[in-house]
């Protein structure tokens, strides 16, 4: 084991192709190499297409098809997992202790449990459960296999429980874990490129039906490695290859079980005409809004997380009873479940926009900020992704702005999505992309609106952003 944690390690960053060696892959040789991350290669590097005509890249093609099946099979019963856990907690045990549903102060113990329970993996188990959301959306560092156990049961605690977060993050670090694992299970030895792409391929395989579209889960890893500075050339073909193989496993598994797989496409939205000049105006304010939104949700995770990190085991505990308080709260203030704050929002926004008829402005507020402040709570003290929360604020501010004149209820919700995904993620060519795609039919016409929404969220919360320090 001590040997595949060595392999692990040399593997360069999950999804990034930060490489130890620049052999042909699969063969164990290395050469010079250039600049980490510049794609500068020396005179000692092949050129992209001699490492296309390769055997050694074709048997690592392979070796990603072969790979990627066993780990989309692992992502999707670890997302069923975690879709039974919360339906049984938060419906089936109520049943069983003899209440007809759960009763309001049913979150208060649940997130309780949930924050001591991950405080002791944080602070005992190896890799302490996964990289922190906190620091934002990245591929992290490929975990060793002793640390993979943590940030599986990090996840699963949390998200099982109901924290105010995504699956995506532990996806992509178990991905990339098992990728490398399996790897060493049939190569010892094998020279950290391989290890490094096996891992980014682990990844690809792993997020790309979560999202509803290998497209989108291949875009997302390569513009978050991009914005790590890593080079894609070697990794770009077995990724894809990965997230192609992982649909089909996705869509298999789901018709041997009937237990479903994800779409990101939101349904029973009303037909949308054209855009306007009024929308284009709505589109700069709604970006303004989601970058002041998402740059206070940013500045209040780094306050609490500065607190709550040295004493996480006791301060979890109390982080989850604030965070089943402001659901709770929200739930009366509002009439409506207390489901539409707690959880990623994956599920909710659907169900938000299919009944947005029965939802009051001051209600859809109050979810609002209750959903914002749990997701800043939860960024700053539990294991898991920042996508799905951000998607749902987004979509629920552009509900709330379609009550004013001249913004259709899908271009409110289009650009509200993307503004508030690029003010989380730093992606900007991946939340226009999410927000075309969840829009269905409607995306493209959109998307104009969507681009503009996006681009004045991204600078004007990179203007807002404290200035990084100077060397």
């Amino acid at each position: 084991m001590a040997q595949a944690d060595e392999v692990a390690r040399t593997g360069g960053t999950a999804g990034t192709g930060a490489t130890a060696g620049t052999g042909t892959p699969g063969t164990g040789a290395t050469a010079a190499t250039g600049t980490p991350g510049t794609g500068r290669a020396t005179a000692a590097t092949p050129s992209p297409e001699a490492v296309l005509r390769s055997s050694g890249y074709t048997r690592l093609l392979l070796l990603a098809a072969v790979v990627g099946a066993p780990i989309s099979a692992a992502a999707y019963f670890f997302l069923q997992l975690v879709a039974g856990l919360q339906g049984w907690v938060y419906t089936d045990l109520p049943r069983a202790l003899g209440f007809a549903a759960a009763p309001v102060w049913w979150p208060f113990p649940v997130l309780a449990v949930a924050g001591l329970g991950v405080g002791l993996v944080i602070r005992h188990l190896p890799g302490h459960g996964g990289h922190s959301p906190a620091d934002g959306f990245h591929t992290g560092t490929t975990p060793i296999p002793r640390e993979l156990p943590g940030i599986l049961l990090a996840a699963l605690i949390g998200l099982g429980l109901g924290v105010v977060l995504g699956p995506e993050a532990p996806l992509i670090a178990l991905g990339g874990g098992l990728g490398v694992l399996a790897l060493y299970a049939a190569r010892r030895g094998a020279d950290g490129r391989t290890a490094a792409v096996l891992a980014a391929t682990g990844s690809f395989a792993a997020i790309s039906a979560l999202l509803g579209s290998p497209i989108l889960g291949a875009f997302l890893l390569m513009e978050a490695s991009l914005a790590a500075g890593a080079a894609l050339g070697v990794i770009l073909l077995p990724g894809l290859l990965a997230a192609g193989v992982g649909s089909l496993i996705f869509l298999g598994l789901d018709s041997l079980t009937g237990l479903g797989t994800a779409s990101l496409t939101l349904p029973g939205l009303p037909p949308f005409g054209r855009t306007d000049v009024v929308q284009f105006g709505w589109a700069v304010l709604a970006g303004l809004l989601a970058a002041l939104v998402g740059t206070a949700i940013h500045r209040l995770t780094a306050v609490v997380r500065q607190h709550v990190e040295p004493r996480i085991v006791v301060a979890g505990p109390v982080i989850g009873v604030v965070v089943a308080g402001l659901a709770v709260l929200a739930a009366v203030l509002g009439g409506h479940d207390v489901s539409f704050v707690l959880f990623s929002g994956q599920d909710g926004l659907g169900r938000l926009l299919a009944g947005q008829a029965g939802w009051a402005p001051t209600a859809l507020a109050v979810v609002l900020v209750a959903k914002a402040l749990g997701y800043a709570l939860c960024l700053a003290s539990f294991r898991g992704g920042p996508i799905f929360p951000a998607l749902f604020i987004g979509g629920a501010g552009g509900l709330l702005l379609s009550h004013l004149p001249g913004l259709p209820l899908v271009a409110g919700v289009a650009i509200g999505i993307g503004a508030m995904a690029v003010v989380m993620l730093r992606l900007p060519l991946t939340s226009v992309l999410l927000a075309t795609l969840l829009l269905g039919s409607d995306g493209i016409a959109v998307m104009p609106l969507v681009i503009v929404a996006v681009v004045v969220a991204h600078v004007t919360a990179a203007r807002l952003a404290p200035a990084a320090p100077t060397v």
